[in-house]
């Protein structure tokens, strides 16, 4: 199996799937090598699911607060930022953005 990122699992569809399986694996129902196979199942469909299955767009309008770039991720973190959808904005206090490289499956 590739290499994917792991910061999905910080998501709250990855907060629940990682609940799941410690209460699996302290039931005795999987053992922690299955459960990591599992996360990293996810870590490889949600990849490919958000790259291929999003076609939304937005465009924001911020206050860059801090921003920094580490082994090709980088975070930003933006104040007041302003979202703007095809028929929506949204707005917030304070917004962390984590954007990495793109990876292609067999590339290192």
């Amino acid at each position: 199996m590739s290499q994917y990122y792991e910061h999905y699992r910080k998501s709250s569809i990855g907060l629940a799937l990682i609940d799941s399986l410690d209460e699996l694996i302290q039931s005795g129902h999987i053992n922690p090598q299955l459960a990591m196979r599992v996360l990293a199942q996810f870590d490889m469909s949600i990849a490919d699911a958000l790259s291929s299955r999003v076609r939304n767009r937005s465009n924001f309008k911020a206050h860059l607060d801090n921003y920094r770039s580490l082994d090709d991720v980088w975070t930003f973190v933006l104040s007041s930022p302003t979202f703007r959808f095809e028929h929506d904005s949204v707005t917030a206090d304070k917004v962390k953005i984590v954007a990495c490289k793109a990876r292609v499956p067999g590339e290192s």
